[in-house]
């Protein structure tokens, strides 16, 4: 169920923030009750998720983006139907996409900005060389980075994590001489820090549903 002030709350977010809800938790009927509160941009972690929402919502203006890690042996099944992927994460997949994907896509790279153990993203001492390769793809557009903080990390430091990669987007775009116009970061624990860091787009789940 929605939050009962769901409306004063997007109000709360700059209108130059993309919300992206996640809804790894909800089904359709809640995607459609918070759609009709003009909230259009909707995210998924997992494939086969995707797909049953994808099919039941295919009557609504959606743009659906991936915000999970995208195993190599699905991508072909879900890429056409997404608008954007938000965790390009190596060259293989980037492969992928390249043969299988019709026309370009936007594409944030998720950038290890921690180097946290078993977390997916490129280290960022690795992603200049990764944009380099990746910036040879036909179907891929980059449009953007994207990170997860540290959970349990304190606001200060949350934000100082939020504020690297945005250093990092304006140094690719200065070492390329490109525009990299995306920044997603942020969830619902930490969504003001990666806002007052420069987020571009906050990936919400609970928060938007939790009375």
């Amino acid at each position: 169920m929605l939050r009962k002030d769901i409306d004063e709350f997007i109000k709360t977010i700059p209108q130059d923030v993309t919300i992206v809800a996640a809804t790894k938790y909800v089904g359709a009927n809640e995607m459609i009750d918070l759609y009709n509160h003009g909230v259009h941009n909707f995210g998924e972690n997992r494939v086969d998720a995707f797909l049953e929402k994808y099919d039941e919502l295919r009557d609504y203006d959606i743009k659906w983006h991936f915000i999970g890690h995208l195993q190599r042996n699905k991508c072909k099944d879900v890429i056409n139907k997404i608008d954007y992927l938000h965790s390009l994460d190596s060259l293989e997949l980037a492969k992928m996409i390249d043969k299988y994907r019709d026309k370009p896509l936007d594409t944030f790279i998720e950038v290890s900005v921690n180097m946290e153990e078993n977390k997916n993203g490129v280290p960022y001492k690795e992603l200049r060389e990764f944009v380099k390769e990746v910036l040879k793809f036909n179907k891929i557009h980059l449009v953007g980075f994207m990170m997860m903080a540290i959970k349990n990390s304190d606001e200060d430091d949350v934000y100082k994590q939020f504020k690297a990669l945005e250093y990092l987007k304006k140094r690719t775009e200065e070492e390329f001489g490109i525009s990299i116009p995306y920044l997603s970061m942020g969830m619902s624990d930490d969504y003001k820090e990666a806002i007052k860091a420069g987020a571009t787009h906050v990936r919400l789940g609970r928060i938007l549903w939790q009375n």
